[in-house]
């Protein structure tokens, strides 16, 4: 499904200011793959999202999604098969314009590669009131209301919505609960198990919370200094503890990981 073939980027090359950000880094997914991602800050992770999504050309190597290769595809030609959701809950939605009005832009977009509101059937926006119950948030019934005027959890339901209304080759979501309160990430985390199985999409999650990285998908990957240093699924994974994460990660980046959000996220649960 993905295959992410030794791809390298250095930002402000040839300058003090030079950064490599991914170095040599390869991967690859099956489709249904449900990957978590962690790491300390600087570690890579956002950027190889940014890699795939198409924020920007790699300078060595090569993404193939479905066969295809989009090494070199615009970002916004990969949207349409890439869904993906932000920290920042605020990100995913055009806050001046209704429910009913973003969720025909996602869909036509990625459905029928247009952004023509005339094309909205009836149909289609049944669909819309259909797939917004399933949020038990009661949205469906407020579809006429400016995304604006929504709690960020439930801006952030709506994005996910959104980015699987047409299921995407990909879904990438990039700490996407962190911004939210406990009780609202929890509610968002379990929607977005279920939309991920129920319709069977690949998927790359970063999270800073070791116990939930194992614990969600069926592989974890940690990363250091813009590479993969542990990939660990099947039988392996399920007997691990955070304690087996943070030995295997000093003994692959050759460091300790000295990141307190991830490690106190963990010491309180």
């Amino acid at each position: 499904m993905l295959d992410i073939q030794n791809i390298s980027k250095t930002f402000n090359p040839g300058t003090v200011n030079a950064k490599t950000a991914l170095s040599g880094l390869s991967l690859h997914l099956d489709e249904g793959d449900f990957v978590t991602i962690i790491g300390s800050n600087g570690a890579g992770k956002s950027t190889l999202f940014n890699a795939v999504a198409g924020g920007f050309y790699v300078d060595e190597g090569s993404i193939l999604l479905g066969g295809e290769d989009i090494t070199f595809l615009p970002e916004y030609k990969r949207s349409r098969f890439i869904g993906r959701l932000f920290q920042d809950p605020l990100k995913g939605t055009a806050p001046g314009m209704t429910i009913e009005e973003n969720l025909a832009l996602a869909y036509l977009r990625t459905a029928k590669g247009t952004s023509a509101f005339s094309r909205i059937s009836r149909k289609d926006k049944e669909l819309f009131r259909e797939r917004l119950s399933l949020l038990h948030m009661g949205l469906e019934d407020r579809m006429k209301q400016p995304v604006g005027l929504l709690s960020g959890g439930q801006r952030q339901a709506l994005t996910l919505l959104m980015s699987t209304l047409v299921t995407p080759k990909l879904l990438l979501l990039d700490e996407h609960t962190a911004a939210l309160d406990p009780g609202t990430a929890e509610k968002v985390l379990e929607l977005t198990k279920n939309i991920v199985e129920e319709e069977h999409i690949t998927c790359m999650m970063i999270t800073h919370n070791m116990r939930q990285a194992l614990e969600l998908g069926n592989r974890t990957l940690m990363m250091a200094d813009g590479n993969i240093v542990l990939d660990v699924g099947g039988e392996e994974r399920k007997s691990m503890t955070v304690e087996d994460l943070l030995t295997r990660f000093k003994a692959g980046a050759g460091h300790e990981l000295d990141n307190d959000r991830i490690l106190l996220s963990d010491a309180a649960r």
